[in-house]
Formats: structure tokens, sequence, C-alpha cells
């Protein structure tokens, strides 16, 4: 594919560290580069599509504009190596007429389900698309991960990002109301991904993004199964058999949604079946902390993973219907080769009036952001 539209903006930074050696200190000069680059690779819709990579010189993130997605995460491990831990395509070609599990997208207009594609506002009732067996799933046959968002790239002496933007108009996926988001992704000197959704509607609506990226911080090689994870929840929402929560919310106590304590994702998924796809309650109300939700750890690598949010629950999706699937780099995916941490308000929670709503009406505006902050252990 033809690459054209070649932008790059670097700034250097020095960071001067104090050490300690035999009661004597030595000042040791540490050099950050942050680093935007852009390429343009595609068209769509008659729509450019952008290959950004954000660089501050530790680790670097590779995102597009086609989808509001994460490309690639490329961060060291215990030794300096570094490798991609995201699963994901080679080319945006790949996004467009692949089967495509939501690899590093952005959910919306509505992340996860809606049963049977139904819900009401003011006792007028909505039907929205069946994408996934009766129900509606992350914004419907198009929603917000196939769009083209108008990006702009942005800096400062701290971070490195792309601003997006994209307006949702009344009906589409049959959503009430204009529905304009501005996403922004950025990478800051501390090894921290950061991603905030703001969403204003002249209609009174529902809204709930988040993003979808799939995770494995040993290097996308084999499964997930050897990783450690710690949720800082107390509860969880159970499910039917198609997903869709019962409505009921559980105390995790004696049961394999208990990460209160770090846990082999390996031995719990042995105890819960094939594999976990529940909302994990984090929060009974929206608030503007942002709480540790998780943290992750791959003991053989030494990378350490701890997500932030100031959202109330995180779906916690370990790949189970990912199975012989052809993704980047000549790897063949299989299912537990990831997992995803997807902040968010409750899985249908328009149906639930027991659970946080997802009703956002013209003067109000919605809110969210979560970090991804990355580390080594040796």
């Amino acid at each position: 594919m033809k690459l054209s539209n070649i932008y790059v903006l670097a700034i250097s930074l020095s960071l001067a560290f104090a050490c300690s050696q035999k009661q004597t200190q030595e000042p040791i000069q540490e050099e950050i580069n942050l680093m935007i680059k852009s390429e343009k690779v595609a068209e769509h819709n008659g729509q450019p599509v952008f290959h950004y990579v954000l660089n501050n010189g530790t680790m670097q993130v590779e995102l597009s504009n086609f989808g509001g997605l994460v490309h690639k995460i490329i961060t060291p491990d215990k030794n300096g190596n570094k490798e991609n831990i995201t699963l994901t395509f080679d080319t945006v070609e790949e996004f467009l007429t692949k089967p495509n599990p939501f690899f590093g997208a952005t959910a919306g207009r509505v992340a996860n389900r809606i049963a049977k594609g139904k819900f009401s506002l003011d006792g007028k009732s909505y039907e929205l698309a069946r994408n996934n067996g009766d129900n509606h799933l992350h914004g419907g046959v198009e929603g917000f991960n196939k769009k083209v968002w108008t990006p702009e790239t942005y800096s400062n002496d701290s971070v490195v990002g792309v601003k997006m933007t994209y307006l949702s108009v009344d009906g589409e996926e049959g959503y009430p109301g204009n529905l304009e988001t501005t996403l922004w992704m950025e990478l800051t000197t501390d090894n921290t991904l950061r991603i905030k959704f703001e969403a204003v509607t002249d209609q009174k609506t529902i809204v709930n993004l988040t993003n979808h990226t799939y995770f494995n911080l040993g290097g996308v090689k084999r499964d997930v199964l050897d990783h450690e994870f710690q949720f800082w929840a107390d509860a969880y929402t159970p499910v039917n058999e198609e997903l869709i929560p019962t409505g009921e919310v559980k105390d995790v106590t004696g049961t394999p949604f208990d990460f209160r304590s770090p846990k082999n994702l390996g031995e719990q998924i042995a105890a819960n079946g094939e594999g976990f796809d529940h909302n994990m309650v984090m929060k009974l109300e929206k608030s503007d902390e942002m709480k540790h939700f998780v943290q992750v750890k791959h003991p053989e690598s030494g990378r350490v993973m701890d997500m932030y949010s100031d959202n109330m629950g995180v779906q916690f999706y370990t790949a189970n219907f990912v199975k012989d699937f052809q993704g980047a780099d000549g790897k063949t995916y299989d299912k537990h080769w990831g997992f995803c941490l997807e902040s968010q308000i409750w899985p249908d929670a328009i149906n639930h009036e027991n659970f946080p709503s997802p009703i956002l009406n013209p003067g109000e505006k919605y809110e969210h952001t979560i970090e991804y902050r990355f580390s080594v252990e040796k």
C-alpha cells in the first residue's frame, strides 16, 4: 500500500535524576523523546485514514482514526526486549474486510449488550440492530468502531496524543439524538495510555463508550492463562445463557469472580468453565474519582499493567470466542489469547432500574476516562 502525508513531531526532554553510591550522589541524565508520527494509509467512504505512532522513548502506542482504535502497544519486558502486547491486524483493509472481534476499537454509541435490541425512553420504544444473536452489541452493525473519526494531533511537555471527533446523527443504528463525541488518546512520559471520552446530545439518548483492546502481556506468543489478575471489585453481575445480565448484583465471595487477591487466570477459568465475559462492579455511582480497577502481571516477562477509571464497571472478557484467527505479524490467535478490560456503565443498564443509568440529556455532558499504566517487575 502506498503511504503518503507523513508527519512527525518530536519533543526532547532532559530529566535529571540522582542516585547514591557509597554515600555519594552522581546526577544521571536520562533523555525522554516524545514523538508523534502520522501516515495516511487508506481512504474509507471518501475520508482519509491515518496511522499514528506515539512514542515516549520507552514505549510506543499505535492508533488509527478508523474506529478510534488502538492498533499496537509496544512495551519492554524485564530484560528490555520490546514487543507488541495487543491482538490486532496488519492493515486497515483487514479491519474493513475480515470478521473483527472489535480489536482495539472504540465501542459505541452503547458498548456491550442490549437485550433484544430494545429500550424505552419517556414511554417511547426504540429498536436497534440485533447483531449478536437476538441482542444488540457494541453499537450495532456499523458502530463507532467502523467510523472514520476526524483527527487532530497535540502535544505538550508530558503527553503526545490524538484528539478525534465524530458526529453520530439522529437515528443512526436506531439511537435518538445527534450525538457529538470527542475522544482523546494520549501517551504520557510515565508510560500511561490515557483514553478520554466526552459526548453531548440534542435529544435524550443513551451513551456508554469504551475501548475494546485485547491485551497479552506475554507478547502475543500463546494464551494468557499464565497471567495474574487482581480486581478491586466486591461484586459482579451474573448473566444468562445469552450473556445478558439477569439484574442481580452478586457478592464475589466464594465464586471464581473473587479476584480481590491476585489469582492465576488459568485456575480461575478452570473453576468458572469456558472463561469470563462478565461485568465486574467497581462503583455503585459515577464520580470523578479515578479508581484502581485492575492490576495484571505476567510473571515470565515481568510486564505489569494497572488500569484506572472513573466509571462504574469493567467488562472482563477472556477472548472466549476467538478461535483460529489470522492476526498481525503472521500469528494465529486462538481461544484465551487475549483479555479485554472494558471500562463502562454496566451492560444492558437501560433495561434494569437497579443499574446505573446510561441516559444522557441535552445540556449534560458524558465524560469517561481510562488509564492503562505500564511497568515491569524484575
